[in-house]
């Protein structure tokens, strides 16, 4: 048996996207080209990985064990590449973050900056992702890191990752100045509201709020960007709830933590198995200290401790403890968080 690397990665792909035709789109190949890759990946395993409905595939339980297999596999061979090329110890080389909107304004681009300086031989690349899709890119080995936020209690993510918590931050009510902020949401059922994207995350999660306040509320806008929105509350627009992360001070505006509170968990996650080679387990730790100054941002006494304490027994020895995703560190689901 002789298993082609880049096959593996291919039925990888096909676990995390689900159809042959995302996959081709993603790789820039034709469908016809994956099934005929994937097909031979079959005759190299001498198992058959596939069920095939028609035009449909499915992973059979070979198929199943066979990607676990891979992302072990395809860990180990970009460990041993980096460390050919003389990178084995230092934190040196890439490390791709991929973040949502807040998170990367708040403290993940100033957490990198500063890593960037006591590390002239770290390359960090961020990028703009929503944890439903950065956790995916994850597995694909598409980036290295993802910094991912959860509202209320969802299944574990599940054993291909590890999840480190880094803080928490609650939704909060935002008018604008000279006027303060109610706590209570009710307060605001007469005002002209701006809300995110339709069928976003947010939008969704702020309707139902306001609805078990006992108000359907006034929508005059709605923006893809936390800017624009504050930009409308701002000019006496509208008013709007948000994450205190995305609440930016350079808005003439006024922010009150809901009550009761509704709190997101903000963690990073990476790839388990083996260790986060040094580029990754360095930028793990500086994400895990550097939130202490973000506004809005509660790290709480455990991060706090987390991130003065020597290494011990985490994720790359960062300080930082790491969780299955029980817990207070949930499963995100397929919303966006901003």
């Amino acid at each position: 048996m002789s298993l082609d690397p880049w096959r593996l990665r291919l039925l990888t792909h096909l676990a995390d996207r689900g159809t042959v035709r995302a996959v081709a789109a993603d790789l820039s190949m034709s469908p016809s080209a994956v099934s005929q890759q994937l097909a031979v990946l079959e005759r190299e395993a001498r198992a058959a990985l596939l069920d095939r409905h028609g035009r449909r595939l499915s992973l059979t339980p070979a198929g199943l064990r066979l990607v676990d297999h891979a992302r072990d596999i395809l860990d180990r061979i970009e460990i041993a590449e980096r460390d050919l090329a003389g990178r084995g110890e230092a934190p040196v080389g890439p490390v791709r973050v991929a973040a949502f909107p807040s998170a990367l304004a708040a403290f993940v681009i100033p957490a990198l900056s500063g890593l960037a300086a006591s590390h002239p031989g770290l390359e960090p690349v961020t990028v703009e992702a929503e944890p439903d899709e950065s956790v995916p890119a994850l597995l694909r080995g598409e980036c290295d890191l993802a910094v991912v936020a959860d509202v209320g209690a969802a299944p574990p993510r599940g054993p291909q990752v590890v999840t480190v918590p880094l803080g928490t931050d609650r939704l909060v009510t935002v008018v604008a100045e000279p006027a303060p902020a109610p706590a209570d949401l009710a307060a605001l059922a007469g005002a002209p509201w701006v809300l995110d994207a339709p069928r976003t995350y947010l939008s969704e999660l702020v309707l139902g709020l306001c609805r078990q306040s006992g108000f359907e509320p006034r929508v005059v806008a709605r923006y893809r960007s936390h800017g624009l929105m504050l930009q409308q509350v701002e000019a006496g627009a509208a008013v709007t709830v948000l994450p205190a992360l995305a609440v930016e001070t350079r808005y003439r505006v006024r922010s009150t933590a809901l009550e009761p509170a509704v709190r997101r968990s903000i963690s990073a996650v990476v790839r388990s198995g083996t260790a986060p080679r040094p580029a990754v387990a360095v930028t793990l730790a500086a994400l895990a200290a550097a939130p202490s100054t973000a506004a809005g941002f509660d790290r709480g006494p455990d991060r706090e401790a987390a991130a003065s304490r020597p290494p011990g027994r985490t994720v790359g020895g960062t300080g930082a403890p790491a969780s299955d995703g029980r817990g207070a560190i949930t499963r995100r689901g397929s919303t966006p968080h901003r």
